[in-house]
């Protein structure tokens, strides 16, 4: 015995809510590639932002506890040579740089130096010119 299929006609409502449920999975699917609909990014400072005002109040003869009070820490204190103190600052805007049009500070372009002495008073200073002007 084969039986056969008896199909029910879809009620106006049913019908309705099945096309406006396809329509707005389309339209997710259709905006998910739009940019308003991204992920937010965050700004992605890294190291001491140093401008060259700050780095201009600095002066040979200073110990190092003065430049760690004008300057903040720098980034890279090396054990091998602690007598070298290098500044670097790295930025990526992230969502809220972009719409500011911040620009990106790449490979440690912005890069100070500071060379102390044995006594730890500063002998020499290198890349204030790398630094932004304020």
């Amino acid at each position: 015995m084969i039986k056969t299929l008896n199909f029910r006609p879809l009620s106006h409502t049913s019908a309705l809510r099945k096309i406006v449920i396809t329509s707005m999975l389309s339209a997710t699917v259709a905006m998910s590639g739009c940019s308003l609909l991204s992920v937010y990014k965050i700004d992605l400072p890294q190291g001491t932002a140093i401008t060259q005002v700050q780095a201009q109040k600095l002066k040979v003869g200073m110990n190092q506890n003065q430049v760690l009070y004008t300057l903040g820490s720098p980034a890279i204190r090396d054990t091998l040579e602690p007598k070298r103190w290098d500044y670097i600052y790295d930025y990526k805007a992230g969502t809220e740089g972009s719409r500011k049009g911040i620009a990106d500070v790449k490979n440690a372009s912005q890069h100070l130096v500071v060379y102390f002495d044995d006594n730890g008073l500063v002998t020499r200073i290198e890349g204030i010119e790398s630094l932004p002007a304020s």
